[in-house]
Formats: C-alpha cells, sequence, structure tokens
C-alpha cells in the first residue's frame, strides 16, 4: 500500500515495513532524525504540536516525545536506542502509551542508503506478536507515518510543516471503492445480515461482541466491537434509505460504554453489478463530538479499509 510517497507492507505477521526517498543527502536527514530543534518541527501528524522532545542519541540513551493534538489530547512515545551508526542506521525501541490499543511496543531498525544525493529510508519495524502489529497499525499509523515524513520532506526542502489552515481536524469526509469477486446480492446481504456483518465489520484488531440491524427507513442499528484489552465500544445509527440491493444511507455513530457520542458519522453505500461481480463505493462523514476526537479521526481510514478488507475475506468463503 502507498500513502502520498510512502510505501508501507506487511512482510509479515509482526512486521510493518516502511520505505520512502527524500530529495536530501544522507547526513542532513539523519541530522533531522536525532536533532531536537529538528525533529520538533516534523514527528508527527500535521495537527500536532511538541510538548516534550527528550532525545539522548546514543546506545542505553533514551528518547521522550510527547505530542499535543487538538482539544487538549496528548499522544506519548518513548524509548531507548540500542544501536547507532551515523549517518546510516539507527535502532530503538518504541511504546505508543495508548491504553485503547494495548499500549503496543515495537523494535525500529531506520537505514538511510545514499542514493547519489538523494536518501531511501527503510523502516522495519518489528512487533513480539501479531496482536501488537495489529494494534498499532490499527491505531491509524499508516496516515500517521505518512504525513510524518511527508512533513520531514517538507523540512528537508524548505517548505513549512505546519497544518494547512483550511484543514479542520474535528471533520473528516471519505470515500472508497472496491470490486468484490461476489453477486451483489451477497454483497448486500452481507451490510444487512447480523450474521454475515458480524464476521467482518470493524478494524481488524476488533471482535465483534453483538449486532442488532433494522434495516428499513428509521430502523435502528447497533455493532458492539471488543478490543484486545476487552474494552467494549459500540456503533450505531438509523438508516434513512434502503432500496435492496442498490444503495443503505445510515448515521453511523461512535458511542463509549457510558453512552456519550464521540463521533457521528453519515454514510452511504452503494451497489452496482459489474460483470458478476460488485461495484462497492462509501462515502462517509464524520464529525468529532470530544476533545480527542481528532486522533480517532485520522485511523478513520485504515478503520474502512480494513473493514472492507475483512469483508473480501468474508465473501470468499460464502
Amino acid at each position: 500500500m502507498q500513502r502520498h510517497k510512502l510505501t508501507i507492507t506487511l512482510p509479515s505477521d509482526t512486521e510493518i515495513l516502511m520505505t520512502r526517498m527524500f530529495d536530501a543527502p544522507r547526513e542532513m536527514v539523519f541530522a533531522a532524525m536525532t536533532k531536537p530543534e529538528h525533529i520538533t518541527r516534523w514527528w508527527g501528524p500535521r495537527i500536532s504540536t511538541f510538548d516534550t522532545c527528550e532525545i539522548d542519541v546514543r546506545p542505553g540513551g533514551t528518547w521522550r516525545y510527547v505530542i499535543n493534538l487538538p482539544g487538549g489530547q496528548q499522544m506519548t512515545f518513548t524509548g531507548i536506542f540500542h544501536e547507532i551508526t551515523p549517518p546510516e542506521r539507527l535502532f530503538c525501541t518504541e511504546c505508543f502509551h495508548a491504553p485503547q490499543f494495548g499500549n503496543p511496543e515495537w523494535q525500529t531498525t531506520m537505514t538511510l542508503e545514499d542514493c547519489g544525493g538523494k536518501t531511501k529510508m527503510t523502516s522495519r519495524v518489528v512487533h513480539p506478536s501479531k496482536q501488537n502489529r495489529d494494534g498499532h497499525f490499527n491505531s491509524g499509523m499508516e496516515q500517521g507515518a505518512a504525513e510524518t515524513f511527508d512533513r520531514l520532506d517538507d523540512l528537508l526542502a524548505g517548505r513549512p510543516t505546519g497544518p494547512d489552515p483550511a484543514d479542520n481536524p474535528m471533520e473528516k469526509e471519505l470515500e472508497i471503492t472496491r470490486v468484490f469477486d461476489a453477486p451483489r446480492e451477497l454483497v448486500y446481504r452481507a451490510w444487512t445480515e447480523p450474521e454475515h456483518m458480524t464476521q467482518w465489520w470493524g478494524p481488524g484488531v476488533f471482535t465483534n461482541h453483538s449486532c442488532e440491524l433494522d434495516v428499513r427507513p428509521g430502523g435502528a442499528w447497533q455493532i458492539v466491537m471488543r478490543s484486545p484489552d476487552g474494552t467494549d465500544f459500540r456503533c450505531e445509527g438509523i438508516y434513512s434509505e434502503v432500496v435492496k440491493p442498490e444503495r443503505l444511507v445510515f448515521t453511523n455513530d461512535a458511542v463509549d460504554h457510558t453512552g456519550k457520542r464521540l463521533l457521528q458519522g453519515f454514510t452511504t453505500v452503494t451497489f452496482a453489478e459489474q460483470g458478476g461481480k460488485t461495484k462497492l463505493t462509501l462515502q462517509t462523514r464524520a464529525v468529532g463530538l470530544v476533545d480527542f476526537a481528532p486522533m480517532m479521526l485520522r485511523g478513520m481510514e485504515a478503520g474502512w479499509n480494513q473493514s472492507l478488507d475483512s469483508l473480501a475475506t468474508h465473501l470468499s468463503t460464502r
């Protein structure tokens, strides 16, 4: 998969591999990755600002980054350096302090290859288990990493690294098109029958605890997802249009265990026949209702894509 100019692959159940080219000398890229005055200008998503940047670049040295998100939410990352070979290689541990994703920990090997005045970066992230890897990947890591390295590229080129003033971190719109190797009636049923929907809905790290669907205009639906640490998250909404087997329009809200709404979503799904296959188009918009909503919205694209990946797998078994 590729986001912006960053290529991300999953070579094994425990690995995430990222590669990207930078139009800058290797020494310059290495300095940008190891000096606080540079790190605070590019590390993290565009909507973030730095609260704390502590880094001791030597074997056994520690690092700690705390970044601020809109609304007062903070994200904390820590680690220990084990190998440093300027300007070629960095090897360290990392931990993302996020209980909702199991506080994933991993090891990162960053290599920088001189490519005639440019630099090829390869970042190999290794987790202790598939569950840990999925917890990290499903936390919005893909989009966050792509933006982070875009910001590094901007810094190296002398461009601004901050957010676009037009961006609204409390809203996100998304359109995804997929072609499934299954008839339209089956794909539609997978969205409207609980025995199907429980098998594929939600990011890959979650399982579905319950599913209730009243598929009619004005009917309600609800799915309760369970995270690896046993925390339940509700998704629920109301159908406003139901055109079997062509179109579904519904609201989809994220709700915490107390009943508090975290995100409000508006989604349209269309199903079109395509030579015995089905072209699915998903258009969705989400609005944040709590101060930490920007973090959730950053994982929205990855979450929907993982759901649709699971849907494809489920359909292949029918």
